[in-house]
């Protein structure tokens, strides 16, 4: 019988509204205290069905190994402000109950040749559904905003160019991945400052929401 793709995505898409929902809610505990939250904000996607098929065909993933093979058909996306902030959200992760760490991936540390910099880490997360609990695969990444504004580019161009991209572009994309490095490291030394500053303001006329609509998160920014 072939694959009924609706059903077979919806255990993802719960995962991903109920850990959007429980991220945000973090955030939201940090600043109702009046305290420095180290998640800036958070959005999520499922893969389309089209997208993982791509993937498929180009790893040779049979229809059966999709579940394991293809880690990141639920995807979040937690943007910090400062590097430094990224190793506090993987610590919150790391202690938390409700979802175990698979494995992670530091390509800061390790960056790409491209000049990706981005923190993965893999989850297996319990939903429940009318047939009894699944678990489900999702990843997360994590990312300073310059970080997350480099990717963003350079994923737009890797479509565009299917992944051949012209010399002048590439050097653009090194040279611009090098200014978003030197941007969060400046970043870093003024760290301090920026976050009194940040808790200077009265929490009550931040731009938040309740930790249900999220209205201050959107998912177009994941794609």
């Amino acid at each position: 019988m072939p694959l009924d793709w609706e059903e077979f995505l919806d255990p993802y898409i719960q995962t991903v509204g109920e850990l959007k929902i429980k991220l945000r809610g973090i955030r939201k505990q940090f600043r109702k205290q009046n305290r420095y939250s180290p998640i800036e904000f958070v959005t999520g996607r499922v893969k389309s069905v089209e997208s993982i098929k791509e993937k498929m065909q180009l790893r040779g993933v049979l229809e059966e190994n999709i579940a394991q093979d293809i880690q990141d058909i639920a995807g979040l996306r937690i943007m910090v402000q400062f590097v430094d902030d990224i190793d506090e959200v993987l610590n919150l992760l790391r202690h938390r109950k409700d979802m175990s760490i698979v494995y992670e991936r530091d390509y800061i540390r390790n960056m790409k040749s491209s000049g990706y910099r981005s923190y993965h880490v893999v989850v297996e997360y319990p939903v429940d559904t009318i047939d009894g609990q699944k678990k489900v695969l999702a990843e997360i990444q994590i990312r300073t905003l310059a970080m997350n504004f480099w990717a963003t580019i350079e994923h737009s161009l890797n479509y565009k160019y299917r992944g051949e991209f012209p010399e002048e572009i590439k050097k653009r994309l090194s040279t611009t991945a090098k200014m978003a490095l030197e941007l969060d490291e400046e970043m870093r030394k003024i760290r301090e400052d920026i976050r009194e500053a940040q808790l200077l303001f009265d929490p009550v006329t931040r731009n938040y929401s309740d930790g249900v609509g999220n209205s201050d998160d959107s998912d177009e920014l994941y794609r």
